[in-house]
């Protein structure tokens, strides 16, 4: 897995990925360890929803992905926003790279995100922690209609009630204080 780091604070996450050619938004390996080691970084993050006739979540969509160390974990869709690109184009583009091209997401009409979640690499500051660097996440919740296939590193998507995936043994699949993150989600919106 290389990381663009998109999958953003999220060592399990995907997106350090090579330098296309030709494409300015994205940062060398040095780059990026030299921006990182200087400023905070912009991700989003999106908790994929399924909805009922009423508009309610009824399942919530968990990204499984194995780390570095061969441990598998769970995560949300995530990743870094690129230089000259809106956040509207960054949600879908990471949308899409995750739950692949038929997932049909219904992007927000407003972007106002559900939750902002700071990452520091030191512990204690705050519940995220990010051990590459100091970053910023605007998370949204997305309604998903179609199939979804996971693409890049995530293994499987896992579709659960809201219950499920906010229940204890759920939140601890998850890393560097994501579960709070999509408990925070969550709670933001009527399940």
């Amino acid at each position: 897995m290389t990381i663009d780091t998109a999958e953003f604070p999220d060592p399990d996450g995907p997106e350090d990925r090579p330098t296309p050619p030709g494409n300015p938004g994205w940062l060398s390996e040095d780059e990026l360890s030299f921006v990182r080691g200087r400023m905070p970084i912009m991700y989003v993050e999106a908790v994929p929803v399924r909805l009922d006739g009423l508009g309610q979540v009824v399942e919530v969509g968990l990204l499984l992905r194995s780390t570095p160390e061969g441990v598998m974990r769970r995560s949300l869709v995530s990743g870094r926003v690129r230089y000259g690109e809106t956040l509207r184009e960054a949600l879908f583009r990471h949308l899409e790279n995750d739950l692949g091209p038929m997932a049909f997401p219904q992007m927000p009409a407003a972007l106002v995100p559900a939750q902002v979640a700071e990452y520091f690499p030191m512990p204690g500051i705050s519940p995220f922690v990010d051990d590459r660097q100091h970053a910023v996440s605007l998370v949204y919740v997305v309604p998903v209609t179609g199939t979804c296939n996971p693409r890049q590193d995530a293994l499987e998507v896992t579709w659960m009630a809201p219950e499920e995936a906010t229940a204890p043994a759920t939140l601890e699949e998850f890393s560097n204080g994501r579960g709070a993150l999509l408990r925070q989600a969550l709670s933001s919106i009527s399940c």
